[in-house]
């Protein structure tokens, strides 16, 4: 079914129980039930819902993204990307062209991958998610979302319906890193965020993002405080980098090492943070 209301979502969505799955890009719902590994009773395509494929630009300069918008709408915005530059990047590496003219981050959030490569950016900005069920509508950290791989802790019934992102401070800017074998189109094997502000010279806040390295994205705030009250220099970043490395929980899979991925962490957060920054510089 594709309901014009958000209401009308959630009623349809919340009698169907278990069975039901929500259609937003369906870049992994369609996958999954080509394989098999999912057979939905009832899919509710939710593209036809104004608030949830709007994007709209707040009184306090903040952000309000629909979760069905796809990160072609998001790039093809004429000041997201001036003012998130590395949130878009990292919603614009969800596949290919093809795939972005689709796929979205609020799919890319409640597929629950520990590598989604919107997430870890998503958390370095500081987002805030709005979902919306039988119960009501409430706000969540983006963080705060994944519950493992595969699992969110969304209540049943709920559907995620926009993210926020907050106003910028001068100085401030973002940007996001991954490492992948390939050079495009492949999942990464760490993803790392980092949002900053700076002012003469000095990182005065810090946000840091990490994917793929633990059953869930994570907020490495020890990161951040190395980061904060420094100039970036070599040692403020070498000991952000062991903060991030210390976090990590992975796995040997065919994709990296355990040693592998702790090292990476630690090599992204410095690569990013560095971009950040001279972003930073011009804003």
């Amino acid at each position: 079914m594709a309901p014009a209301t958000l209401d009308e979502a959630i009623g349809a969505f919340a009698a169907a129980g278990s069975a039901a799955r929500i259609l937003a890009g369906g870049t992994d719902l369609l996958v999954q039930m080509r394989a098999g590994v999912v057979k939905p009773g009832l899919i509710v395509d939710i593209k036809k819902i104004p608030d949830l494929t709007s994007i709209e630009q707040t009184r306090d300069g903040g952000f309000r993204i629909g979760a069905a918008v796809s990160g072609m709408a998001l790039a093809e915005h004429n000041s997201f990307g001036k003012i998130w530059p590395g949130v878009l990047e990292a919603v614009n590496l969800i596949g290919s062209k093809q795939v972005q003219g689709r796929a979205s981050a609020g799919g890319n959030l409640c597929n629950g991958s520990p590598a989604g490569d919107s997430v870890p950016a998503m958390v370095a900005a500081g987002a805030i998610v709005t979902v919306q069920g039988p119960n009501g509508r409430r706000d969540i950290k983006v963080e705060d979302v994944p519950a493992g791989p595969g699992r969110t802790n969304l209540k049943p019934g709920e559907i995620l319906v926009s993210f926020t992102l907050p106003p910028r401070a001068p100085g401030s800017s973002d940007a996001y890193l991954r490492m992948i074998p390939r050079t495009e189109m492949d999942i990464a094997v760490v993803g790392l965020g980092v949002s900053l502000t700076m002012k003469d010279g000095v990182c005065t806040a810090a946000r840091v993002g990490l994917g793929a390295v633990a059953p869930t994205v994570l907020l490495v705030e020890d990161a951040a405080k190395a980061l904060v009250g420094s100039k970036l220099d070599d040692a403020a970043l070498a000991k952000a980098a062991s903060a991030c490395s210390a976090a990590c929980r992975p796995i040997d899979d065919k994709r990296g090492t355990i040693v592998y991925r702790t090292k990476v962490a630690g090599v992204l957060l410095k690569r990013t943070t560095l971009i950040a920054a001279k972003r930073a510089q011009t804003n």
